[in-house]
């Protein structure tokens, strides 16, 4: 499934699920995340992620791990501009860990909001209900999209803010959204792709 859309400055973009061959592009844009960002994101000052972090990212399952990815779709290497994950909890199988992680060329543009849709989206028709998300208490960014999914704060573990997220509520405050115009065709097309699949399963 491959859904296309725009940011918000008209940027064309194209996500699509992320796969093994996609270890090379996803090191690249980690190495493009400025120090700050690569410490917000991963809790710590890596310049690169070891090579197991990276075939781990690399390899969504569908179902226990689910996995999109943002490429520019108008240049010829379709650079990679973000990432978004989901990785089920194994003690409660309705939930999953949430993280979203986006070049900081591209911050400001809903880049973040268009992934998380498409994830939310996805781990809706896989059965979760909730999402929990690590935010480190400066990361304003992260607090202010988790708080306008409906984010509810559940605890601090080593200076980091829990957070739970109602799939459900999530999906419906996005759809809700005015100014992120590339949302709609996120709505739209995984909508499509999701009856064209039950349509051929059945």
């Amino acid at each position: 499934m491959t859904i296309h859309s725009q940011l918000n400055d008209g940027t064309p973009v194209c996500i699509r699920r992320v796969r093994r061959a996609d270890e090379a592009r996803l090191r690249d844009g980690i190495a493009k995340l400025s120090p700050q960002s690569r410490y917000l994101r991963f809790f710590s000052g890596i310049r690169e992620a070891p090579p197991q972090v990276l075939r781990a990212l690399t390899s969504p399952d569908g179902h226990d791990h689910l996995a999109w990815g943002a490429l520019r779709s108008d240049l010829p290497d379709t650079p990679a501009l973000g990432v978004v994950h989901a990785f089920r909890d194994k003690e409660n199988p309705d939930e999953a860990e949430f993280s979203v992680a986006v070049v900081d060329e591209y911050h400001g543009r809903r880049l973040a909001r268009l992934l998380t849709a498409v994830l939310l989206l996805d781990c809706a028709r896989e059965g979760y209900d909730r999402f929990t998300v690590n935010i480190l208490p400066e990361n304003r960014p992260a607090l202010a999209l988790a708080r306008s999914l409906g984010a509810e704060g559940v605890g601090h573990e080593g200076g980091v803010s829990v957070f739970a997220i109602d799939i459900a509520e999530a999906l419906a405050a996005l759809r809700a959204e005015a100014d992120v115009p590339g949302l709609a065709a996120v709505f739209d097309q995984f909508g499509e792709e999701a009856l064209g699949e039950g349509a051929s399963g059945g």
